[in-house]
């Protein structure tokens, strides 16, 4: 049987919502009337959550369960979720209820009218610091002015994208995913579906600030080299400032009387251009790192184990790209 839809759900950590996660995207899905499948990627959960949903696995059948053999990360879930997805349609949502399963039916609708990817965009997000809502901010516009890829702002990976957008995504080789970025890199026909976000329903963030720090770097490097540019055009402005200070220099010792007073002043250049000179070098680490990582062409994850797939659709091991 065709599968029309299929909902990506990662899982880390999430005993304590998976069931109202489960009950509420069922409740969804049911409304549509039409074929669907549940794939929840476990990314290396500590909790009770593959228990949970392997229990939920055995009482039906529209569910399904990849677990990881560790855990690989929030993007690369999103990725393994979209190999196995079989629906014409994809779904991407968090399982914390954060984004509304609800609005699931208003991107059906707009697939329907012909969209290939339907995006949520948040208009409040309720239950964040002011402190997440402005880095948030800050980080998707500053991604935006750095990158030639129209990305939208306020947006998560909550979406929907069509069958062929899935199947250009999975031909995409690089290991430092950034999966949002990608789908608007792909193009296709695009709109957004405005919603409200919730406090998370239960248990804790998965992305505290040390995680979206990280996130924000890959971002960047994934899409834009104007990191790069900006050091190039640092230290040529540093090694014209160097040249003209020198000038300065050498014209007192030969034609003045004047000397340098201490070492403290020449100190505190010499740290200010070596600590610029560090930071150029730790820009450029950031994209060598990020080559070494796809010379190495490992798996982008490893499954041990799948549930609720025909015998033909459980690849249990590596995943190559």
């Amino acid at each position: 049987m065709t599968i029309k839809y299929s909902v990506i759900v990662p899982l880390f950590n999430e005993e304590e919502v998976i069931n109202e996660t489960y009950n509420r995207l069922t409740t969804v899905m049911q409304q549509t009337h039409e074929s669907y499948e549940l794939v929840f990627v476990n990314d290396g959960s500590r909790d009770r959550t593959v228990e949970i949903v392997k229990k939920l696995c055995n009482s039906d059948e529209h569910l399904r369960l990849i677990n990881f053999s560790r855990n690989f990360g929030h993007q690369i879930a999103i990725s393994a979720g979209m190999d196995y997805a079989q629906g014409q349609a994809i779904v991407v949502i968090d399982a914390d209820l954060q984004d509304p399963p609800e609005v699931i039916l208003e991107m059906i609708s707009e697939w329907k009218q012909g969209y290939d990817v339907v995006y949520g965009r948040r208009l409040v997000r309720k239950g964040e610091t002011l402190f997440k809502k402005a880095s948030a901010s800050f980080f998707y516009r500053l991604l935006r002015s750095m990158t030639s890829v129209d990305i939208p702002v306020d947006t998560g990976d909550f979406r929907l994208i069509d069958r062929k957008v899935c199947d250009v995504l999975k031909g995409l080789k690089e290991k430092n995913r950034f999966v949002r970025g990608l789908v608007s890199w792909a193009g296709f026909r695009q709109k957004s579906v405005e919603y409200v976000r919730e406090e998370r329903w239960a248990g804790e963030t998965k992305y505290p600030l040390k995680k979206m720090i990280r996130f924000a770097i890959d971002a960047i490097t994934s899409f834009s080299y104007k990191p790069l540019k900006l050091a190039s055009y640092i230290g040529m402005t540093l090694s014209l400032f160097s040249f003209v200070y020198l000038i300065v220099v050498l014209y007192q010792k030969v034609f003045t009387n004047s000397t340098i007073a201490g070492w403290s002043s020449t100190l505190a250049v010499n740290l200010l251009f070596n600590g610029i000179i560090l930071m150029i070098l730790g820009v450029m680490g950031e994209y060598i790192g990020r080559v070494y990582d796809e010379s190495k062409d490992r798996p982008l994850y490893i499954i041990s184990e799948t549930k609720g797939y025909a015998r033909e659709h459980a690849l249990v091991g590596s995943h190559n790209r």
